[in-house]
């Protein structure tokens, strides 16, 4: 598994890490295979909608391309997923800024609207799934596997539906940190200083973003309250624990963020990663502060390669796609009908790190509370 620059929003085999950029040019390509049987692909609801999965394979093959944006090769898994999609389909998968943010996805869509540089797909935090969906930017689409994904974790109108996820977890160089923080009040102890980070700007970044509400958690605030996450961040940056450095595998392996806030199946495939470069990297799932989240597939309504965006949802809502995310350490939103139907990897299930109860989720009304209050008060919580 090779390590390159997390996208601030899971991790690979032993895969070369590679983006393709997309092309400079800004004119819409030639729609050759968008519709079957007079049915357009653009608009095409499911698979059986469009005449049938022959049918969307052989449009998409037509297509031959698939523009993605903001798909690290070692971010669950992803490097398998689209070495495996371009196997089985021969359709050229494009990653753009495959280290960039939810928002820098989302301003992709809106600046390149009609333009064939355009996201064909989006892998966006919950919040940012809300908020491209709120927007009008999402094409409505049910995966063959639609009715398997858990009822909370899909827009009624599958616009969205979450992918795979994963829980806040502390990563820590144990070699470079006497003794590794495994709680959020952890954190707080003046041993740390100038070495705690988050994965990017929670105003910008899922993964930073789910930090903070973990946190919030941890500090007597709820899915409601957000605002203590806030106070926690503002109290270790006081403290001089708290670095601005986002946290990378490169920032990791320079010392500069020697404990990291990020995803349980991030720092988990670092733990593997940085074993043969002499890192002891040790992850805890925080007690105190136990946050569980999904991020979520989106199809951009005016995607240049409409019949590939939607083979693309299939393969990863597939069995083989979710196995995949599973061998990245992160947990595949079908799991649990996966473990039921006996199509589960049960090797891969059994290496997650080990958290108890049961995961809740916020609401879409919550989520829209939380990114404001975010918005408004990170930069005062961290300036100075």
């Amino acid at each position: 598994m090779s390590v390159s620059l997390p996208r601030t929003a899971v991790l690979s085999g032993s895969l070369a890490v590679a983006a393709l950029a997309l092309s400079a040019c800004g004119a819409a390509p030639d729609n050759v295979s968008t519709t079957a049987g007079g049915k357009s692909a653009a608009t095409a609801t499911s698979a059986a909608g469009f005449g049938g999965m022959d049918k969307l394979v052989a449009a998409a093959k037509k297509e031959g391309t698939l523009h993605a944006i903001a798909l690290p090769r070692d971010w669950a898994n992803y490097g398998a997923l689209i070495d495996g999609f371009q196997k089985k389909y021969g359709i050229k998968v494009q990653v753009e800024n495959p280290d960039g943010t939810s928002q820098d996805e989302i301003n992709a869509v809106t600046s390149r609207k009609g333009q064939g540089r355009a996201p064909d797909v989006l892998d966006l935090g919950s919040s940012f799934a809300l908020s491209a969906a709120q927007q009008g930017l999402l094409a409505p689409y049910k995966v063959t596997s639609f009715a398997d994904v858990p009822a909370g974790q899909k827009d009624p109108e599958a616009r969205w539906y979450n992918d795979y996820g994963g829980y806040i977890s502390i990563g820590c160089d144990a070699k470079r940190v006497k003794t590794c923080p495994t709680t959020f009040k952890d954190l707080l102890k003046p041993q740390y200083k100038g070495q705690v980070a988050l994965n990017g700007n929670p105003t910008k970044s899922g993964s930073a973003f789910a930090g903070v509400w973990a946190a919030a958690l941890a500090s007597g605030g709820s899915f409601d309250d957000i605002q203590p996450g806030l106070d926690f961040f503002a109290r270790l940056k006081k403290s001089g624990n708290y670095t601005p450095v986002e946290s990378t595998p490169a920032t990791v392996e320079k010392g500069e963020t020697p404990i990291s806030i990020d995803w349980d199946y991030l720092n988990a495939g670092y733990a593997d990663e940085f074993k043969s470069k002499g890192l002891d990297w040790k992850v805890a799932v925080p007690s105190d502060g136990q946050f569980a989240q999904y991020y979520s597939q989106a199809i951009n309504k005016d995607a240049p390669h409409p019949a590939a965006a939607r083979l693309w949802e299939e393969y990863l809502y597939s069995a083989e796609g979710q196995n995949l995310w599973l061998e990245g350490y992160a947990r595949p939103a079908l799991m649990a009908g996966m473990e039921k139907a006996g199509t589960l990897d049960k090797t891969a299930a059994a290496k997650l790190p080990k958290v108890s109860g049961t995961p809740s989720f916020p609401t879409e009304a919550q989520q829209d509370k939380a990114k404001t209050v975010i918005a408004q008060g990170w930069g005062k919580a961290v300036s100075g």
